[in-house]
């Protein structure tokens, strides 16, 4: 037992030591950056409809370290439609949009299914841009209907909500592109999560109000219990707050964004991501790993992380959890 702990003491002093910032420019970062050029510039000047806003998301953005190991197997976009916009049920359309949106928007209702976190989006308005008072003006649809966007570039492969692709044959790392609905307003499916009782003060008020105000995006995947469904699998949505989880990773302590790094690698490196046969849910995903820290950002003092510095410690703790 003396030996495992000089041992851990030892592997955590030197990943302490290894570990440092990041320069603010990567070549992965730089690779992220010129895949949203490409995507804002890939359809015809006068269409619209097919723009498409990128967001980088995932390990590019989530890591201001730079660890001893690779941390970034590919690039993960998100991308919205400057002619779409979601908003909650009930909601009033909105009268004044950001710069990035189109003089005329089709609004979508947030609309719940029967399973928390999944949604249906349904057509409710079009809003003009009036220049002479310099605001949006609506009317309502008298069909209403589903929402959906399905890709049919036969050189793509779906990962879940995600189009994969592979960027193999060149210095280039894979792109996993999302498509998304953008909404500027926080749901009320997460209204508890501003609200709640924090009792070490993470993350604090001024950042969970930034977060508030940022919105959410809703992705086009469904339930696992519905992709079967005929219906269901076409028009389910799922709520995404990655926007909120890279505010709060990129927060974290240094000793939060190793531990974080430790356990990704632990867990794709013990095969602990793949099913048996394939054919059936990963029995731990990355996701898993990132809801793990993020509650125990909350839930555990600053004390805990920082007292003993023992990282493979806390990592053994957490995988217990």
């Amino acid at each position: 037992m003396a030996d495992e702990r000089v041992d851990s003491e030892i592997v955590s002093r030197f990943l302490l030591s290894t570990c440092r910032l990041r320069p603010r420019l990567t070549k992965h970062a730089l690779w992220a950056a010129a895949h949203c050029a490409y995507l804002t510039t890939r359809h015809s000047v006068g269409d619209v409809e097919a723009d498409f806003i990128p967001l980088i998301t995932g390990s590019v953005d989530e890591f201001y370290i730079e660890p001893m190991l690779p941390h970034i197997g590919d690039i993960d976009v998100m991308r919205y439609r400057g002619t779409w916009l979601a908003i909650p049920r009930e909601r009033p359309p909105p009268t004044q949009l950001p710069a990035e949106f189109h003089n005329y928007v089709k609004v979508v209702e947030i609309v719940d299914s029967h399973l928390p976190g999944y949604v249906y989006l349904e057509t409710r308005y079009l809003l003009t841009y009036c220049p002479e008072d310099e605001k949006y003006h609506y009317v309502e649809y008298d069909d209403r209907e589903w929402y959906i966007v399905i890709s049919n570039d036969p050189s793509t492969v779906r990962h879940g909500p995600a189009v994969f692709t592979d960027n193999s044959g060149t210095s280039q790392l894979s792109v996993d592109a999302v498509y998304c609905c953008r909404c500027l307003v926080w749901p009320s499916q997460a209204a508890d999560w501003p609200a709640r009782q924090r009792n070490y003060g993470w993350p604090d008020s001024t950042t969970v109000a930034h977060i508030v105000s940022n919105g959410c995006d809703v992705v086009q995947v469904a339930h696992r219990q519905c992709r079967q469904h005929e219906l269901m699998s076409k028009f389910q949505w799922r709520l995404s707050f990655s926007r909120a989880e890279i505010v709060l990773i990129n927060i974290w302590m240094p000793v939060q964004q190793i531990v974080y790094h430790m356990l990704r690698v632990f867990v794709k490196t013990e095969r602990l991501t793949d099913s048996v046969d394939n054919s059936k849910a990963a029995t731990l995903s990355i996701y898993h790993i990132k809801t793990l820290m993020l509650w125990a950002s909350e839930l555990k003092p600053r004390s805990w992380w920082t007292d003993s510095l023992n990282l493979v410690k806390i990592c053994v703790q957490l995988l217990h959890t």
